[in-house]
């Protein structure tokens, strides 16, 4: 009984991170660009009770006798499933249809990557304007440099292509390219990638290394949407179906803690 005791409290510890887990997708819900993350669980050893042998008179045993020992999280995957494209009248806002992300340039200098494409236009210590994030961070363009343009640009001017080639008009309003195009990459595992704050992602051994869509012709090739933002791929009914399962299962292993101990209490007084 005491092996029931800690296996539904393994139960319960579970569920209690599934549920934060369910919590934070829907704390997300209107977030831009964030991807709805899924608690995934494994099971604890097993406990040998008898092995597969032969019983006392003789009798063949197919099976051994195995019990479990409860359950724990294995992982907190993200799921990288398109999220619904929202108009948004910001010029320095885009979208990505495909598997691709933006690349930033973190304060500590590394690589950082994003499905929020809800840039604005900065200016740099160079004092020249830079696309950056609204945290300031600047954005990469296909050859991982900071993505600057010269002082007298009119952002609502600018124009940006599918495949993310910045336009501006010339003197007879026709759009020339800048020479700019913004940095799409790609992952292998994008379910590896290591997650932080304002929706950024770092890369890991399980991820792999970003591949650039410009330079890697093995990849499908995303189209950047000027004038959208992604919002988040969370489906609050699914959440909240998963939130009542997760009570459910909660509540079945606290009860399996209070049978438990009931029936401790009850051999504890077998003696009287």
């Amino acid at each position: 009984m005491v092996r029931s005791l800690w296996t539904a409290a393994s139960g319960m510890v579970a569920q209690q991170t599934n549920v934060d887990t369910i919590s934070n997708n829907l704390a997300n819900v209107n977030t831009t660009g964030y991807k709805t993350e899924q608690a995934e669980f494994k099971t604890l050893l097993y406990q040998n009770l008898q092995s597969a042998t032969t019983t006392a008179d003789g009798t063949q045993k197919p099976v051994a006798a195995q019990v479990g020992l409860g359950v724990r999280n294995s992982a907190i995957t993200s799921m990288f499933g398109q999220g619904s494209l929202t108009a948004t009248s910001n010029k320095t806002g885009f979208a990505i249809q495909g598997d691709g992300l933006f690349a930033v340039r973190g304060e500590d200098g590394e690589n950082y990557y994003t499905r929020n494409g809800n840039f604005i236009l900065s200016t740099n210590t160079g004092n020249r304007l830079m696309l950056s994030t609204t945290d300031g961070l600047p954005v990469l363009d296909s050859r991982g440099r900071q993505i600057t343009f010269n002082n007298n640009i009119v952002a609502s001017k600018l124009s940006v292509s599918s495949d993310g080639t910045f336009y501006y008009p010339d003197a007879d309003n026709i759009p020339q390219s800048l020479g700019i195009t913004l940095g799409v990459y790609q992952f292998s595992n994008p379910s590896g990638l290591e997650k932080h704050d304002s929706s950024l992602y770092s890369p890991t051994g399980a991820s792999g290394t970003a591949m650039n869509e410009s330079t890697n012709n093995n990849v499908k090739k995303s189209k950047v949407v000027q004038g959208y933002l992604e919002a988040s791929n969370v489906q609050v009914v699914e959440e909240m179906v998963n939130l009542i399962v997760a009570q459910r299962a909660y509540e079945m292993n606290s009860k399996t803690i209070q049978a438990s101990d009931d029936m401790m209490s009850t051999a504890n007084q077998l003696k009287r």
